[in-house]
């Protein structure tokens, strides 16, 4: 009856009580029910994950993986049926690939063609029953269940959320049938499923480890994700800088290691691999391109993490003398005990600091010369951008990187300010990250640098009356090149004198680009394009007035190569 309470009472109550603070929600006829819990709630006080309503499901996925990307905690989305679940599959992914955890709903048309409150009463209840719901997303969670009894919804509740936890981290699916949700809600007992955790690692491993580190005359460590846990950022600086290890921070997705410190490698692996006589890999995906790269023979390489071999990959053929299951910060802490137990020779310290110091003056100043390069040229360089927009950002602000800022033109000193989009590459996933991780840190300025073209994989007029929608106030940045670029690129390392490279590329250039700026305007936001590059740090000094201080949304379409 209606003033009974419902099983979707008891689901939404059962979120907030295991902490989930957000529920992203893309609604469709399967939600009645949902619509009318939250209702009630708002009337009773009920305690509830704060709705969201979000119009397009790939932009609510990304916002809860940029939630969870900040803060570390799951959080819940709910698309409409089959079709919605079709429509969140990239987010979805990248989420997967990146150990996200994520609680993804699904309506289920309903089981019954009448007789039951919730049955079908919509021509579109035929069509969008499948037989196996859960099959599109199989390959992409940890876990996938559909509720058939109230009666286990705490147990289900509970399971899923510790599987999502639970290292390695990642998505699960839940599939909610229309009638289900309708029916009464029953008792149903909690069973406190806590997450299941990664120990301390082996110590006859870590000893292994700080044996192969003491004895190489250069290691090095390569990371793409070590500052997912923001207390590995200063343990891994004092580590590095205590022996003198050079830190390459890999296709980054956080920042591991301050862009300052005198042992970050940079960016890219290959420079250094003709001196590395020992790397460790920290959990990274793809430590280098061997098709570009190798280490040399003989080379021992160690490899870390919740997932070392990346089990999940089909083929990941990087070589691993020693494999640790742990996470980065329970080895960097391990390591650091062991060498101070037994050091290696002060002298050897002593000359690769000197060393590597060569070195990192040498990559600094070639990317000063290119930063300078792009401030007279038109379009400007990316790295000037990012090194302009670098000057003018607070120590604390969250920079979201889908692909066209240069890092190391910038400083991330403090853990949790940089964030780089999932190895997988599905495109859209940067200016919706950011919408979440300002949700997550309202108190924090927050920058989504985008190219032109993940801008408009971002269904960017979904993110703008989203940001409209619930006053979330930030920045993109348009770094608009007119083209796809990472297609150019491959294209010419694979034919680099091929009638492509010579003669043109078709299917890359996207000249003219839309007036992006107006997209934002059109939803009360501020936009300006910039092409000239002394105009550049107005225009950004302008935009961060508007968020920071009118509190609203601004975007910099920036006319860039």
């Amino acid at each position: 009856m209606a003033g009974e309470p419902s099983v979707g009472d008891a689901f939404l109550r059962g979120l907030a009580a295991r902490g989930v603070d957000f529920f992203f929600a893309n609604p469709g006829t399967d939600f009645a029910s949902i619509v009318e819990s939250l209702a009630r709630a708002g009337r009773d006080g009920t305690p509830v994950p704060q709705p969201i309503v979000v119009p397009h499901e790939n932009v609510a996925v990304g916002m809860a993986y940029g939630v969870a990307m900040v803060t570390g905690h799951p959080q819940a989305v709910m698309v409409h049926v089959n079709v919605g679940t079709a429509n969140a599959l990239c987010g979805l992914i990248n989420a997967s690939r990146e150990n996200i955890p994520m609680l993804l709903c699904a309506g289920r048309t309903p089981i019954l063609e009448a007789g039951a409150l919730g049955a079908r009463n919509l021509n579109i209840h035929w069509a969008q029953e499948m037989f196996d719901q859960g099959a599109i997303v199989r390959e992409h969670v940890k876990w996938d269940y559909e509720l058939r009894d109230p009666r286990s919804l705490d147990t289900v509740l509970d399971r899923a959320l510790a599987i999502a936890k639970s290292e390695p981290r990642g998505p699960i699916y839940l599939s909610l049938p229309r009638e289900v949700l309708a029916g009464a809600a029953v008792p149903s007992v909690a069973t406190q499923v806590a997450p299941a955790l990664l120990g301390a690692p082996d110590p006859l491993a870590i000893r292994e480890l700080a044996a192969l580190v003491a004895a190489a005359r250069m290691p090095v460590i390569v990371t793409a994700r070590a500052g997912g846990e923001p207390a590995a950022v200063a343990e891994l600086a004092a580590l590095a800088e205590r022996y003198a290890i050079p830190v390459v921070e890999y296709r980054p997705r956080y920042n591991s290691l301050p862009i300052e410190h005198p042992m970050h490698g940079g960016a890219e692996t290959g420079p250094w691999l003709d001196a590395a006589d020992a790397l460790v890999v920290l959990d990274s995906d793809v430590p280098w391109i061997p098709s570009q790269a190798v280490p040399r023979d003989g080379v021992k390489v160690a490899q870390i993490g919740a997932d070392p071999l990346f089990a999940r990959y089909p083929v990941r053929g990087f070589r691993s003398d020693l494999t640790i299951t742990a996470t980065p910060l329970a080895v960097i802490r391990s390591l650091a005990q062991a060498l101070a137990a037994n050091p290696p020779p002060a002298d050897r310290v002593t000359t690769r600091r000197a060393e590597v110091a060569t070195r990192v003056r040498t990559r600094r100043a070639a990317l000063e010369e290119q930063i300078a390069r792009g401030a007279q040229m038109r379009p400007m360089g990316m790295a000037y951008v990012s090194r302009v927009l670098a000057e003018l950002l607070p120590a604390d602000a969250i920079v979201i990187n889908e692909y066209s800022l240069v890092p190391m033109a910038m400083r991330f000193d403090q853990p949790g300010t940089f964030f780089g989009s999932s190895p997988v590459g599905g495109l859209g996933w940067g200016v919706p990250a950011a919408l979440g991780a300002k949700l997550a840190a309202p108190d924090r300025l927050v920058v989504a640098a985008v190219g032109d073209g993940s801008y408009e994989f971002a269904n960017p007029l979904a993110c703008h009356h989203t940001a409209a929608l619930h006053g979330i106030a930030m920045l993109t940045v348009v770094m608009n090149n007119e083209a796809y670029g990472a297609v150019e690129r491959a294209t010419r390392s694979l034919y680099p004198e091929g009638s492509a490279a010579r003669e043109g590329m078709e299917l890359v250039s996207l000249a003219p680009t839309p007036a992006f700026e107006t997209v934002i305007s059109s939803c009360g936001g501020h936009g300006e394009r910039v092409e000239d590059p002394a105009e550049l740090r107005g225009a950004f000094e302008h935009a961060l007035r508007v968020v920071c201080e009118e509190r609203r949304q601004a975007l910099v379409n920036v006319i860039c190569r």
